[in-house]
C-alpha cells in the first residue's frame, strides 16, 4: 500500500500543473506612418501606447481591450518614438515592444538594444541603450527624432581621423571619444578586411571607450548612444559586451549583430570623399576606394565564408585570455560583480 501511495503522489507531483500563459513573439514593425504591434497569446491582451518607455497602463494611450487576434495597428501622425504596452486581461503580466531600427531620412544603423531577454527572466529596458552608424548627413527631421529620445551620452568609437572627416550632427549631448588611428583597424595583408582577424583585436583596442560607457551607465538611469562608422564592427563588439552585462544569451546577441547586415545604409555613414581629400589624406583614400566599389551601397552578411559570424573572433579572444566577458570587464574595464547588479537593476525590468 505505501508503494502505491507513493506512486500515486509522484503522478500528482510529476503531472503538468496549470500556468498564466505569457505574452510572446512582441514585435512592432512600420508602414509609411503606421505602426503594428503583432504578439502571440492564448490570453485577451489589452494594448496601449506611450511615447514614454517607462510609462505604466494607467499613464498609456488605450489603443485596444481584451485583444485576441494578435495584432495592433497604430497611427500617431508625428515625429516621435512610440512605445507599445501590452498586458495580459487575465494576469495582468505587461510585455513592452518598439521599433528596434529609429526610422531617420538619412540615417544608418540607429538602433535601440531593448526588449531582449536577459538574466532572471527579466527584458532589457527600451528606450535607454541605442547603438548607431555614423550621423554625418541626418536630416532635421532626424535631429528632431533623436533629440526626443532624452540622450545623456554620447560615445564616438570612431578614430580620430573619421571624427575628423566626418563628424556627426547630434548636438546638444555630452560628447566622448577616444583618439587612436585608423590604422590600427587594418589588417597589414587585408587593409579593407573585417574579419575575424580584427575582431580578436577589438577587447583591447575598445576597452578605455567600454570605460566611458559604463561610467556613464553606472551614473544613474542614462539614455546612451555609441557609434562606429557602420554600427556594425565596434559598435557591434560593444553592444555584444553590454549585453553579456546584463545576461543577454550569446545567441541572442549574435542574432542583433547580424541585423547590421539588414539595417546598415552606407550611403549616409560618410559623405561623398573628394579626390582632393583623398590625396591628402590616407584615411580617406580608404573611404573613397570604398566609395568607388559598385556594391558600396549593399552591406554584405557578417560572417566568414563558413558562415561563422565575425563577432565570434571577438569572443574566441575574450573567452581564451579571460576566461568570459564577466572577468574581462573586471580586469580590463573595471566593472566587477557589485557594477553588474547595478546595471541590471537600472538597465533590466
Amino acid at each position: 500500500m505505501r508503494f502505491i501511495f507513493l506512486a500515486c503522489m509522484a503522478a500528482v507531483l510529476m503531472a503538468p500543473t496549470a500556468a498564466f500563459a505569457d505574452i510572446a513573439n512582441a514585435k512592432v514593425q512600420r508602414a509609411g506612418a503606421a505602426l503594428s504591434v503583432t504578439w502571440s497569446s492564448p490570453d485577451p491582451v489589452d494594448v496601449y501606447v506611450s511615447t514614454d518607455p517607462m510609462a505604466k497602463p494607467n499613464t498609456a494611450r488605450v489603443l485596444s481591450r481584451r485583444d485576441r487576434d494578435g495584432s495592433e495597428t497604430f497611427s500617431p501622425g508625428d515625429n516621435a518614438r512610440w512605445y507599445f504596452i501590452l498586458v495580459d486581461a487575465l494576469d495582468h503580466k505587461e510585455v513592452r515592444a518598439a521599433e528596434r531600427l529609429l526610422p531617420l531620412e538619412q540615417g544608418s544603423n540607429f538602433r535601440d538594444v531593448g526588449g531582449y531577454a536577459a538574466a532572471g527572466g527579466r527584458h532589457v529596458r527600451w528606450g535607454r541603450i541605442y547603438r548607431s552608424g555614423g550621423q554625418p548627413m541626418l536630416s532635421q527631421a532626424d535631429l528632431d527624432l533623436v533629440g526626443r529620445l532624452g540622450l545623456s551620452a554620447m560615445i564616438d568609437l570612431r578614430s580620430s581621423e573619421e571624427r575628423t572627416m566626418a563628424p556627426s550632427r547630434i548636438m546638444g549631448v555630452p560628447y566622448q571619444a577616444v583618439g587612436y588611428p585608423m590604422a590600427a583597424l587594418m589588417s597589414p595583408s587585408q587593409p579593407m578586411r573585417n574579419g575575424v582577424d580584427l575582431y580578436h583585436r577589438l577587447p583591447m583596442l575598445l576597452a578605455p571607450q567600454l570605460k566611458l560607457i559604463f561610467a556613464d551607465l553606472l551614473s544613474g538611469e542614462a539614455r546612451v548612444v555609441y557609434n562606429c562608422s557602420a554600427g556594425q564592427d565596434r559598435t557591434g563588439f560593444v553592444t555584444a559586451v553590454i549585453l553579456s552585462a546584463l545576461g543577454v544569451a550569446r545567441e541572442t546577441i549574435v542574432e542583433d549583430y547580424k541585423l547590421s547586415t539588414e539595417f546598415r545604409r552606407p550611403q549616409f555613414e560618410m559623405r561623398q570623399v573628394s579626390a582632393e581629400m583623398a590625396a591628402a589624406n590616407p584615411a580617406a583614400q580608404v573611404f573613397a576606394s570604398a566609395q568607388s566599389d559598385p556594391t558600396y551601397a549593399k552591406p554584405t552578411p557578417l560572417v566568414e565564408a563558413d558562415g561563422r559570424p565575425f563577432l565570434t573572433g571577438a569572443f574566441d579572444e575574450i573567452d581564451s585570455k579571460w576566461g568570459s566577458v564577466e572577468a574581462y570587464l573586471y580586469k580590463e574595464v573595471g566593472i566587477g560583480p557589485t557594477d553588474l547588479k547595478k546595471l541590471r537593476a537600472a538597465y533590466l525590468e
